[in-house]
C-alpha cells in the first residue's frame, strides 16, 4: 500500500505544480481584466458628468423646441377637427347650453332692473363626458409618444458616455 500512497502522493504534486504554473499567470490576468474595467468605469462615470453638463447648459432650449415641436400638429389636429361632422353637431348643441345660459342670465339681469324678486334659476352646468374620454385617449396615445422620446434621449446619452473619444 505504500507504493500506491506514494505514487499518489507524486501525481497530487505534479498536478499542484501544473497549478501553480498556471495560476500566475491566470492571477495576472484576472487583475489585468479588474484593472481594465476600473480603467473603463472611472471612463463612463467622467463621460456621464461631462454629458450632463452639457444637458444641463442646454436643457431649457430643448425643453423649449420639444414643447414647439407640436404646434403644428396642434393646428392640423384643429383644423382636422373643425372639419368633422361630428364635431360640427357636438359644437352646436354644446352652444345651445351656452345660449340658454346667456338667456338665464340677461332675464336675471332684466328682473333686477326692473325691481322684480329675482325668480331665474342659476345656469346648470354639464360635464361633456365626450370630453373626458377624448382627453383620455389623447394622454394614453401621448404618454406613449413621450416615452418613445424619452427612450431616445437615455439613447442618446448611453451613445454618448459610451463613446471612446469625442
Amino acid at each position: 500500500m505504500s507504493a500506491e500512497i506514494e505514487k499518489a502522493t507524486e501525481r497530487v504534486a505534479k498536478l499542484r505544480a501544473q497549478i501553480d504554473k498556471v495560476s500566475g499567470p491566470l492571477a495576472a490576468a484576472e487583475a489585468q481584466l479588474r484593472a481594465a474595467e476600473d480603467t473603463e468605469k472611472a471612463r463612463r462615470a467622467e463621460r456621464e458628468i461631462e454629458y450632463g453638463r452639457q444637458f444641463a447648459g442646454t436643457w431649457m432650449g430643448r425643453a423649449e423646441e420639444a414643447a414647439n415641436s407640436g404646434d403644428d400638429a396642434r393646428q392640423r389636429f384643429f383644423d382636422a377637427l373643425s372639419a368633422e361632422p361630428w364635431f360640427a353637431a357636438y359644437v352646436e348643441y354644446r352652444a345651445a347650453r351656452h345660449k340658454r345660459g346667456h338667456v338665464m342670465t340677461e332675464a336675471q339681469r332684466a328682473q333686477r332692473t326692473i325691481g322684480e324678486v329675482v325668480t331665474v334659476p342659476e345656469q346648470r352646468h354639464y360635464a361633456a363626458q365626450i370630453l373626458d374620454e377624448i382627453v383620455e385617449r389623447l394622454e394614453k396615445e401621448s404618454a406613449q409618444l413621450a416615452d418613445e422620446f424619452n427612450q431616445g434621449l437615455v439613447a442618446q446619452r448611453e451613445a454618448y458616455v459610451a463613446a471612446q473619444g469625442d
